[in-house]
């Protein structure tokens, strides 16, 4: 590619917006089991907002970094290799969408104290689902383009 094609494209070969689109999809899935597990816990326990959301983010990173790891394995990459992989390919991503997942639940008024039979918990939550993924996606692309992120896992595929 040239660098005048390369300069137009916005990125290095493989930074396209199919391939930040299904990183952050991957993402989206840890994240996701992860999160609802934790609050599901969390809400059922009868735990407070803070420990809910401490076990809900935790749990969102061990299932994010684990579906990397189990299928740079499955690659045939070695578990230690994999885990410094799954750590530069998701780390940014996860926190990214956490954060951004986490302060919709937090700014959606009664969101935080809805119970898991209320509607108003599952929206917030899926709401704050749909625009972490709309932010997460660029940065995905971003760190992409400059062979960071899921570039790292594509390389082991």
């Amino acid at each position: 590619m040239d660098h005048a094609m390369h300069h137009h494209t916005g990125g290095a070969p493989g930074a396209t917006w199919p391939t930040a689109i299904r990183a952050t999809l991957h993402c989206l899935l840890g994240c996701a089991v992860g999160e609802i597990l934790g609050m599901v816990i969390g809400t059922a326990l009868l735990w407070g907002n803070v420990p809910t959301m401490i076990l809900a983010i935790g749990l969102a990173f061990v299932f994010g970094y684990s579906f990397t790891l189990f299928a740079v394995v499955r690659a045939g990459v070695s578990p230690k290799a994999a885990v410094k992989i799954a750590l530069a390919a998701d780390t940014v991503s996860i926190a990214v969408m956490e954060l951004v997942d986490n302060a919709i639940i937090a700014l959606t008024p009664g969101a935080m104290d809805a119970q898991l039979s209320e509607g108003l918990f599952w929206y917030a939550l899926l709401g704050g689902f749909a625009v972490a993924f709309l932010v997460t996606t660029p940065v995905n692309k971003w760190m992409i383009g400059r062979g960071k992120g899921h570039a790292v896992v594509h390389a082991h595929h």
